[in-house]
C-alpha cells in the first residue's frame, strides 16, 4: 500500500517570492521610523547660541551665523548608495554648507570641547529606535 503526495512547487515559489518582496519593501519605512527618532533628538540636543556668532578656523572667520543655524541644518535623508533590496539606510547629520562649524561642535577642537548632538542622539535613543523599527516593520508587513 502506498501514498502519493503531490505539491505545486511553482506556486509555492511564487508565494515565497511575494512574501520576500513584502518583507523587503517594509525595510524603508521601518528605517525611516528609527531615523525620525534620532533626528528629533539631535535637533533637541543641538546647541543654540543666544546671539549671532562667528566661527574661526585656521585663521579664517566665518559668519555671522544666526542662533539655531546648526539645529536648523540637521537633516535626515534616505541613502540610495548605502541601501539595497533588504537594507534601507538613512543618514542623520547636519548640512555642512549651512553650518560649517557643525564638525567642531560635534567632535570638538583643540580649543573647545565637543558638544555632541548626533552621536549622543544615537546613543540616547537606541532602545526607542529599535522598538520603532520593529513596530513599523510589523505594521508594513501586515498591511493589506
Amino acid at each position: 500500500m502506498g501514498m502519493k503526495i503531490s505539491m505545486n512547487v511553482v506556486k509555492l515559489k511564487e508565494e515565497l517570492r511575494a512574501a520576500a518582496d513584502v518583507l523587503s519593501k517594509a525595510t524603508r519605512p521601518a528605517a525611516q521610523a528609527g531615523a525620525q527618532i534620532i533626528y528629533d533628538r539631535a535637533k533637541q540636543l543641538a546647541p543654540v547660541s543666544k546671539n549671532s556668532h562667528m566661527f574661526n578656523i585656521e585663521g579664517r572667520s566665518y559668519g555671522p551665523f544666526k542662533p539655531g543655524t546648526l539645529r536648523d541644518s540637521i537633516y535626515q535623508a534616505f541613502s540610495k548608495d548605502n541601501s539595497f533590496k533588504d537594507v534601507s539606510t538613512y543618514h542623520v547629520s547636519w548640512n555642512a554648507d549651512k553650518a560649517p562649524y557643525g564638525y567642531a561642535v560635534e567632535f570638538g577642537t583643540s580649543k573647545a570641547p565637543s558638544k555632541s548632538f548626533i552621536a549622543r542622539a544615537v546613543k540616547e535613543t537606541r532602545s526607542q529606535v529599535r522598538a520603532a523599527i520593529k513596530a513599523a516593520f510589523i505594521e508594513e508587513v501586515n498591511k493589506k
